[in-house]
This record gives C-alpha cells, sequence and structure tokens, in this order.
C-alpha cells in the first residue's frame, strides 16, 4: 500500500497554522491581505467584506502596523447553512514595518470591502533624481 504525500510545503504550513490557530485563538480571523512597496512608501490592503469602517481599528506603535477589529453576524434562527466561509467576530493583522517609513501620514480608506492602508516613506528615504551639470 502507497500513500501520495505531495503537499506543498505551503498546504502543510497553513493546515498548521489554521489548526494552531483555532487552538490559540478561536474567536479571531486572520483576513486576507496583500502588502508591497512603491517608490512612494508601503502599502496594505486587507479584505473585510460586510465589516463596517466604524468597527476598524489600525494602530502604527514601535514599527509595527495592527489591524483589527469586529466583523458583525448577521443573526438569522431561521438559517440552515450549507457552506460558511466569510469568517465573522474579532480580525487581527499585524506587519512590521522597515524604519523608512513616516508614521505621521499613514493613511487609510475603505471602499466595498477592501481597506487600503498608505504608509508613506520619510523624504529623505525617497529615490531622488541627480541632475548633472
Amino acid at each position: 500500500m502507497t500513500f501520495n504525500l505531495s503537499y506543498a510545503p505551503y498546504d502543510v504550513d497553513k493546515f498548521l497554522h489554521d489548526a494552531l490557530h483555532v487552538v490559540n485563538h478561536p474567536a479571531v480571523w486572520d483576513p486576507a491581505c496583500n502588502t508591497y512597496e512603491d517608490e512612494q512608501g508601503f502599502w496594505v490592503q486587507v479584505a473585510l467584506p460586510g465589516v463596517d469602517r466604524k468597527d476598524i481599528n489600525i494602530v502604527f506603535e514601535d514599527g509595527v502596523l495592527t489591524v483589527n477589529g469586529e466583523g458583525k453576524e448577521d443573526v438569522s434562527a431561521n438559517r440552515t447553512y450549507f457552506a460558511r466561509e466569510i469568517a465573522q467576530g474579532g480580525f487581527s493583522r499585524s506587519f512590521r514595518l522597515p524604519n523608512n517609513v513616516d508614521p505621521s501620514k499613514v493613511s487609510a480608506s475603505h471602499k466595498e470591502g477592501l481597506l487600503t492602508i498608505q504608509i508613506p516613506k520619510r523624504d529623505e528615504a525617497k529615490p531622488r533624481r541627480i541632475v548633472v551639470e
């Protein structure tokens, strides 16, 4: 008898993360995120379907950006779910940022379930063009 254990490392990591996450923090979920950098700064996009902007907290402290809050559950006693994949309840994500960001200029917007946070670089950290004379 042979077994095919050709799981990608990501699948095993995700399985262990999800299993441990449920044990350690049963009421908190990790929303899906995109993070990227351009020459002006860093960007964080957080998928928060159904979460109202007033239920989102963003804190930047000691070089760590934390997004957390609470997604309200639509409670109805007369429902029988066949699939329930949209997470509800508390959520939290944290991101360590480099020292070249300007925390006083962080901004955020929330549109159609997508939270977008812009963390600008300090002016001295931005690339600048040198003119040859």
